[in-house]
């Protein structure tokens, strides 16, 4: 069953649930979708595995756990087990920072860089289904919306 489908069914009503609410649901449900569809595409690792080598991939420099965790949007322990387990199929080197030992940086290995090379049809392909008779407008509204939260989300936690 789709979301549409849920949506309109007889079974739920969505008709009094406040529409930022309906919108938060909405974001979670999709989110778990988005895992499975993701999960079952990329057989050798997970979406959150991958979503990891993707911030790495845009960082200018190899990041630090502490700063791929701000990125990913993640507890510090959450993303090192994900780092953990991707070194460990050989997505990742951890390093010591040279300048601080403390640090540990990332680092994205030949054999990812190689396994991304390889799927980017396949990942091209799901997103330009997934993005299907969505405008670049809606695109970049749904962007400034969820960056609008996520400052509203920051100043929360620093409320508290």
């Amino acid at each position: 069953m789709n979301i549409r489908e849920v949506i309109n069914s007889d079974k739920m009503n969505f008709t009094e649930i406040e529409s930022s609410y309906f919108l938060l649901g909405l974001l979670s449900a999709f989110e778990n979708r988005f895992q499975t569809v993701a999960d079952s595409t990329m057989k050798e690792i997970s979406w959150k595995q991958f979503f990891a080598v993707i911030c790495i991939n845009m960082c200018k420099e190899d990041p630090t756990v502490r700063e791929l965790a701000e990125i990913m949007g993640s507890s510090h322990q959450n993303v090192k087990q994900i780092l953990l387990k991707l070194e460990k199929k050989g997505f990742v080197s951890i390093l010591a920072d040279e300048k601080d030992k403390r640090k540990q940086r990332i680092r994205l290995t030949d054999y990812c860089r190689r396994f991304c090379s390889e799927n980017e049809d396949k990942t091209a392909a799901v997103m330009k289904k997934m993005f299907m008779d969505i405008s670049g407008e809606q695109i970049q509204v749904t962007i400034q919306t969820i960056i609008q939260m996520g400052d509203n989300l920051k100043e929360i936690k620093e409320y508290e």
